[in-house]
């Protein structure tokens, strides 16, 4: 019976001791480049810090993952035929394609999709490397409970497919939401929910200009994703696959869709279930300077400090010094902060109310300080345009107008005023798919409908046939009676005039 005790001891000791380990997961990531890399880094971290085991899949061409470094979580990495210059040259063609002023504001939306269809290209080394029979076979052996990845990674959702695991996504929109709304069943109405694009004027308060604007870059955004899929990615998709696929088709098969935003910068819009808020999950209290810059930052007096950052944009920006630029922003003498309008550093100024002097150079930015503007947080400037004297004027107006700092005051309080903190909610999210095999329960019935069905565009031809059948009958029934009262009539008249005769 002592045995027996001691035996049991021993069992709710390694219980106690190990039972984290024993729920622990073991999760694939496919990440994305640059900020974005930076972004699933802080949830990565995370996961190794709760003890899940972490694979990183990344290719040997990647110019931001750094697979040469020993971390906590591992690296598997799969060679390509290309050099990192090379990979890295697509995204430098965009960004000179945005700040280029000579080219219209419509002529940037069609060469932005040409800019991607070329990117899609140079995915064809990557995706013969990616969906090797060796590496497959390596994967499956590994038995992953799910797959986090970032829709910049192409081919990620199909992965998830070829191994037979659910998969979460963390993005902050595509262009016209084309992607959350035909892919993801995303209900985004065009009346009041504006087109994330290159446009830095349009909210959810629209003129019917506007409003027209707006449904037109709905519908070019669609009819652009749409033809990027059938002739770009739809091939790949069916030939991996090995039967008929769409890259829809996969993508929306996501079990999570993790948002980098929350309410203290998104407009009221309709979202589903299956879509949940993470934005500024990498925002933590601020640490304090080094010597040297404390001693900076104290020399400036009553005056304070500006913080300049353009975030990844820059080649050398390290985790190191991206944790000193978020430092510099939480410290009490920080007046402003001048940035490019990415979303990890507008959460950062967002975290410790500090307000925006935006330079947007591509992409979502436009829109992203677009927000913060809207609701009186930033002020922001055409790079194209703007010179020292606007420039300066800018940050006058953010430093010396108290508007701007009560703004971004109030938005910080939103952010910190949540139930759960953003990272804790992209693990928790994460864990809730390894531990349920998915999320299928939160995907709406919208992806199992055709586009008419979606519509209800039978319904409609039902109704109207049964409207036009009824009125079709009512006007032959009319029409029968108006000729039986008519023939009966005529006779009975025409005898009462012989009768009279």
């Amino acid at each position: 019976q002592a045995r027996v005790i001691m035996v049991g001891w021993g069992v709710l000791w390694c219980v106690l001791l190990f039972g984290e380990f024993v729920n622990s997961g073991n999760v694939l990531v496919m990440p994305g480049e640059y900020s974005h890399w930076h972004n699933m880094r802080v949830v990565i971290d995370e996961l190794v810090n709760r003890n899940h085991s972490v694979t990183v899949l990344v290719n040997s061409a990647s110019p931001t993952v750094q697979y040469e470094r020993r971390e906590r979580f591992h690296f598997h990495v799969y060679k390509v035929n290309m050099e990192k210059e090379e990979a890295d040259s697509t995204l430098r063609d965009m960004i000179h394609l945005f700040t280029n002023d000579t080219a219209s504001k419509y002529e940037g939306e069609f060469t932005l999709w040409r800019v991607m269809s070329k990117a899609s290209k140079l995915m064809d080394e990557i995706s013969r490397a990616l969906f090797h029979e060796d590496l497959l076979l390596s994967l499956q052996e590994s038995k992953y409970d799910v797959l986090f990845s970032d829709p910049m990674m192409m081919f990620s959702d199909l992965m998830a497919q070829k191994l037979g695991i659910p998969y979460v996504i963390t993005m902050r929109a595509t262009f016209a939401y084309a992607m959350e709304r035909l892919c993801g069943q995303m209900p985004a109405p065009p009346s009041y929910v504006p087109a994330v694009a290159l446009r830095d004027y349009l909210t959810d308060r629209m003129s019917f200009p506007e409003r027209v604007e707006n449904m037109l870059l709905y519908t070019i955004h669609s009819f652009a994703m749409q033809l990027v899929g059938i002739f770009v990615f739809d091939p790949y998709y069916s030939k991996i696959m090995g039967k008929p696929t769409t890259m829809c088709e996969t993508v929306g098969k996501a079990d999570i869709v993790l948002i980098r935003t929350y309410w203290d910068f998104e407009f009221p819009r309709p979202f589903l279930p299956n879509f949940k808020f993470v934005g500024g999950l990498h925002c933590k209290p601020a640490k304090p300077l080094s010597k040297e810059l404390e001693a900076f930052v104290q020399s400036s007096g009553d005056h304070g400090i500006i913080v300049f950052s353009l975030g990844s944009m820059i080649n050398n920006l390290t985790m190191e010094r991206a944790n000193t630029i978020a430092s510099a922003l939480g410290h009490p003498k920080t007046k402003a902060f001048i940035a490019h309008g990415g979303t990890n550093g507008l959460y950062e100024a967002i975290y410790h109310a500090v307000p925006v002097v935006g330079l947007p150079l591509f992409g979502d930015q436009p829109d992203n300080l677009l927000h913060l503007k809207t609701k009186g947080a930033a002020v922001s400037l055409d790079i194209n345009m703007v010179g020292i004297e606007d420039l300066a004027d800018a940050i006058r107006t953010v430093v010396n107008n108290p508007s701007y700092k009560e703004s971004i005051m109030r938005l910080s309080r939103i952010h910190h005023d949540q139930p759960m903190k953003p990272l804790d909610q992209a693990v928790y999210w994460i864990e809730f798919v390894m531990r349920n095999k998915g999320a299928k329960h939160l995907r709406v019935q919208a992806h199992e409908l055709s586009w008419y069905q979606y519509h209800c565009l039978d319904v409609l031809a039902f109704l109207l046939s049964i409207t036009a059948l009824i009125t079709y009958l009512c006007v032959k029934t009319c029409a029968f009676l108006f000729r039986k009262c008519f023939r009966k009539t005529r006779p009975d008249a025409k005898g009462q005039k012989n009768k009279e005769e």
